[in-house]
């Protein structure tokens, strides 16, 4: 991003502990455009419904006016969708179906979902600290393909005698350009790279994992191995630091991301950004809606916070200011203050709610950025 730029965003709060978490990575936000504003950069934002409160307010769970906007905007930060009081709603009416939807509209194919431990949450996982020290894996996620999206998928018959048909089919195409993301990822970090598949059972796998292998010629710099998901599952608990970059189907990816959610104590503290070749990023956290504690200022914003630092490097090219809100978010941290899900009730730990949680990563963001700004530093 350079001097004098406009960049409009969209935020999609949604439903649940949604627009909670959003307006937390919100106050942050804020913070962040004051300083880029110093800078000649402008960002501005606003916001949309999807999901169950698309539904209430407009009938559908992606209003037309939502996709346009989103299409149109630089990057587009979502809370969570889904609740029980639409469960009666047809697969295709129902909240999950406006964010199925997005991500189609959008094109975004790859999923990022970074799972690392951050300092002073050694406790919360339920792994010895021993095994989870330092932990950093990313995991890249195919979004676009695989069960969740073949066809043809059907129920027919009627008790006792139901039968219900759903199918995994993967294009080379598919898998290339996902593995491509993985692979450039593996490249900037420790250059290691573990595709996961079910090459022993399914043809998907098989083709996906030849594939993988043609495009690792690309990349004579980046060590790859081959896992079978069900003893990748074993391996994430018993050795999760020996994982750099981990590739992915769909259905796999969304099942180990949240594995590694537990590994890393909560999934409150995950974020995620879908990427595409071009466009508008769709970032996210990993959490869901969580109805049972929406609206009680006890959920955890920081998978939020973090997405939004996610959307800052990849959608905006500001990197220093990923790692300033990254920052902030590990002063927090160690400053004692928890939210309810990552508390440990050690002395010297402060229970606080999602507001203000918020709060204090803009006001830790905003010093960090007034204390480089002092020292004349331009610092993007």
């Amino acid at each position: 991003m350079s001097e004098g730029e406009t960049h409009q965003l969209v935020l999609l709060p949604g439903d649940g502990i949604g627009p909670e978490v959003i307006k937390a990575a919100e106050t942050v936000l804020c913070t962040a455009r004051d300083y880029l504003r110093r800078e000649g950069i402008e960002l501005s934002w606003e916001a949309r419904p999807i999901g169950g409160a698309a539904i209430e307010a407009a009938g559908k769970p992606l209003p037309d006016e939502t996709l346009f906007a989103a299409q149109a905007a630089k990057a587009v930060l979502l809370g969570a969708v889904g609740g029980p009081q639409w469960d009666r709603l047809a697969p295709h009416e129902r909240p999950e179906a406006g964010l199925v939807s997005l991500r189609r509209a959008l094109s975004v194919y790859a999923n990022l979902r970074p799972a690392a431990l951050l300092p002073g949450l050694e406790g919360r996982s339920p792994l010895r600290p021993g095994h989870v020290q330092g932990l950093d894996v990313l995991l890249v996620r195919e979004l676009t393909g695989g069960v969740y999206f073949g066809e043809p998928r059907a129920r027919s018959g009627e008790r006792p005698d139901r039968r219900a048909v759903d199918t995994m089919a993967y294009a080379e195409g598919e898998i290339r350009r996902v593995a491509h993301v993985a692979f450039r990822s593996a490249r900037r970090r420790q250059g290691r790279l573990t595709s996961v598949d079910k090459r022993n059972v399914l043809e998907t796998s098989r083709l996906w994992r030849e594939v993988v292998e043609d495009v690792a010629k690309e990349y004579p710099d980046v060590s790859v191995e081959h896992q079978l998901v069900d003893s990748m599952a074993m391996l994430l608990v018993l050795r999760p630091q020996m994982f750099d970059v981990v590739l992915t189907e769909n259905m796999f990816g969304d099942i180990l991301s949240d594995e590694l959610g537990g590994v890393v104590g909560s999934l409150g503290v995950m974020a995620s950004a879908s990427l595409g070749d071009e466009g508008p990023g769709l970032y996210e956290p990993v959490h869901g809606s969580a109805p049972d504690i929406a609206g009680k200022d006890v959920a955890n914003p920081l998978g939020a916070i973090l997405s939004l630092a996610m959307l800052a490097e990849h959608s905006l090219d500001l990197p220093l200011l990923a790692r300033a809100i990254e920052g902030a978010v590990k002063e927090v941290l160690r400053q004692g203050l928890r939210t309810r899900d990552i508390a440990e009730k050690r002395q010297g730990e402060q229970v606080i709610g999602t507001r203000e949680m918020g709060e204090r990563v803009a006001d830790a963001l905003a010093q960090d950025l007034h204390s480089r700004q002092a020292l004349n530093a331009t610092y993007f």
